[in-house]
């Protein structure tokens, strides 16, 4: 498995959306974070509180998972 050597970039939902219009919308995210326990996507959400961010490099490292996982 390879390593990142990328700084984690916290985004807040908005920010995530706006960054990656063709990829996310705000109720899918909602959906990924709401069910984040059972679906692969726990690592990529931070709580802070009552906020939820998206750590961008994670998220992008549990897509891949997950679908390695679900072409195997």
């Amino acid at each position: 498995m390879q390593q990142s050597n990328l700084p984690t970039r916290l985004l807040t939902i908005n920010n995530f959306v706006e960054e990656h219009k063709s990829f996310a919308s705000h109720g899918g995210i909602r959906h990924l974070i709401f069910h984040s326990e059972s679906n692969g996507f726990k690592s990529a959400f931070k709580r802070i509180g009552s906020r939820v961010l998206i750590d961008e490099n994670e998220f992008f490292k549990c897509v891949n998972k997950v679908n390695e996982v679900q072409s195997a």
